[in-house]
């Protein structure tokens, strides 16, 4: 006789659902074990991932007698997940899962819900369901109420309902039930659903799949590795506020970058580096609804900053304050603490942030497909963004690894106040402002000769390579950007110089780290993955493609099952950590096979 499923340790082996306003993460086993309402940041109603392995709550998962296997997939073009549980005597299930996402009334119809469909497919399955909600990050299970259809839980300040055809004192009670016709689940605000819930969900499934299929319909995808680049891009997407435009650089907080290394951080919020990178991608492959958002999202805390300093990284809603604290009540991902809320890099000083400001938003002046040309008035704006790259391009910072207890002048940051610069000057040949061109090429080329100067560390031979910063002779993975930044060219000799390197310092096997000095809390101990795909990005450049094409293919290996990837991996075992889904290291993706792929001009 077969052994039935056992829950199964937290891992990485996640599937993100999603609408633009609220995710959810469903492991292996049908649960969902991590969702925070009312939006990304919010309080983790779904927090059994961060649970320390306590599975029982904090979570929604279906389970069925006997259950022996679990596969998924997702219905192809969409993040609506289909999940197949299989008893040890033939009888089956299939559970869709899905956040509503489509048009109404004339606008985008994105609720705080999630919606779970449950169908016999096999046998004579009987079917038992766990939904412990939480509220306060652990802190205490959600109290319910409940009528004839449906389950009220008071996950904090506010309730969110469940409305369902599935027996409810069954759920209530936690007992085991015969399925024996489709069951319908939707969790989401608390009032009153209207109309048939059988009818309504399975018509928000079709219009939601339709939305996705026509949005994936309109992307610009290399012939190779399409399959992995829109699964990509549809979860980058999934990682936008929609209602303010912001981009996250993950779903999840406090995955730890090593195991017991306390390098525990909370991802879920807006990097403007992150989200550089993130539109970047997207917009190469002609996802401009991403990038349009983005840019008022840019606009607002611009006008926030009045052309002073601006911080690293903001909330969804563009609050700057993001004090750092721990949730108690959680004993984190394997019991690996401490659960981290806010992020006090909100406080450092990145530099780079001015470059990751203008490039995007460079693109607002130039592209005639965009909805709203940007105009005098967000030129000045930009100016002003400019002026205080040029004012910081030489200064000390936290750099783009964020350390916590060092400040240097970092060649990375003083490169991307370089872009800020040269970006401006190109846009006002662009539009007809000869002066403001010049006067921004002239301030462009001064910050160059300065990088020429202090960053370069000679050796003895007569060669030598970039330092990671002015002040050292260091190597930083970051140093492999100075081309995609078109600093330099790929044949320069410095670069190629620095490239060598960096190759011979920090890559790992087919991995690459991000330094290999030690930080705030040692030495590292994982690779960091958009850095190895930026290997790939300057192998190609090298002319090294076989090596390149190996090396992508090798890290897409590494992928989970949903086709996605976190942020750090072991170079030695090969498993995944770090907060889960990275924008970072699907963008590499992305470029990756932008770069690598055969044309379609050789396939048609």
């Amino acid at each position: 006789m077969a052994e039935a499923l056992t829950t199964p340790q937290p891992d990485l082996e996640l599937w993100p659902i999603g609408n633009c306003q609220v995710s959810g993460l469903i492991d292996e086993a049908a649960g969902l074990v991590w969702g925070c309402v009312p939006r990304v940041d919010g309080d983790p109603v779904f927090c059994a991932l961060l649970n320390g392995g306590q599975q029982q709550v904090g979570v929604w998962r279906f389970a069925i007698e006997g259950q022996v296997s679990a596969t998924q997939h997702y219905e192809r073009n969409t993040p609506i997940l289909v999940t197949r549980l299989e008893a040890e005597d033939g009888s089956a299930v299939e559970i869709r899962d899905f956040c509503p996402r489509f048009e109404r009334s004339g606008r985008m119809h994105r609720p705080v819900a999630y919606v779970r469909i449950v169908r016999p497919v096999a046998g004579t399955p009987r079917l038992k369901i766990t939904l412990r909600p939480m509220k306060g990050y652990g802190a205490q299970l959600a109290e319910t109420t409940n009528g004839t259809n449906h389950v009220r839980y008071l996950v904090g300040p506010q309730a969110m309902r469940l409305t369902t055809d599935a027996p409810v004192g069954y759920l209530l009670e936690g007992r085991s039930y015969r399925v024996e016709s489709d069951q319908h689940f939707f969790l989401g605000p608390d009032e009153p659903f209207t109309g048939n819930v059988r009818s309504e969900v399975r018509t928000m499934e079709a219009q939601t799949s339709r939305y996705w299929k026509h949005w994936v319909r309109g992307l610009h995808i290399p012939f190779e590795w399409q399959e992995e680049v829109i699964r990509c891009a549809i979860t980058l997407k999934l990682c936008q506020h929609e209602e303010t435009g912001a981009i996250v650089a993950a779903l999840t907080t406090s995955i730890p970058e090593a195991p017991g290394s306390e390098r525990n951080w909370d991802y879920r919020y807006c990097w403007i580096r992150d989200s550089y990178y993130t539109v970047q991608a997207l917009n190469r492959l002609g996802a401009l609804d991403v990038l349009e958002k983005y840019l008022a999202y840019l606009r607002n805390i611009v006008d926030a900053a009045q052309g002073g300093q601006i911080q690293p990284l903001y909330s969804v809603m563009g609050v700057g304050e993001l004090n750092e604290t721990t949730a108690a009540h959680l004993a984190g991902y394997r019991g690996m603490g401490p659960v981290r809320v806010g992020n006090a890099a909100y406080q450092q000083v990145q530099h780079d942030c001015y470059g990751q400001i203008v490039l995007p938003t460079a693109q607002g002046f130039l592209d005639q497909r965009l909805l709203r040309m940007a105009d005098e008035h967000d030129f000045a704006a930009l100016e002003a963004v400019g002026e205080m790259a040029w004012k910081m391009h030489d200064q000390p910072d936290a750099g783009l690894w964020e350390f916590r207890t060092r400040q240097e002048v970092h060649t990375y940051s003083a490169v991307m106040c370089w872009a800020a610069c040269d970006r401006l000057a190109n846009v006002a040949k662009q539009i007809g402002k000869p002066d403001r061109a010049d006067f921004w090429s002239g301030r462009a080329a001064q910050i160059a000769a300065k990088i020429e100067q202090e960053a370069w560390v000679p050796d003895d031979a007569g060669g030598g390579h970039y330092g990671a910063s002015f002040q050292s002779d260091y190597l930083d993975a970051s140093l492999l950007q100075m081309v995609e930044l078109r600093f330099l060219a790929p044949d320069n000799p410095r670069f190629q110089a620095t490239f060598a390197a960096i190759e011979k310092e920090l890559r790992r096997g087919e991995h690459m780290l991000r330094y290999a000095s030690e930080d705030d809390f040692g030495l590292p101990e994982t690779a960091f993955n958009v850095c190895t795909f930026w290997l790939i990005e300057a192998l190609h450049l090298a002319g090294r493609d076989g090596e390149a094409r190996k090396l992508f293919e090798t890290m897409l290996g590494h992928s989970t099952q949903s086709g996605l990837l976190s942020e750090d991996l072991d170079f030695e075992t090969g498993e995944l950590w770090g907060n889960f889904p990275q924008t970072y290291s699907l963008v590499g993706v992305i470029n990756g096979a932008g770069l690598l792929s055969k044309p379609w001009s050789e396939i048609r």
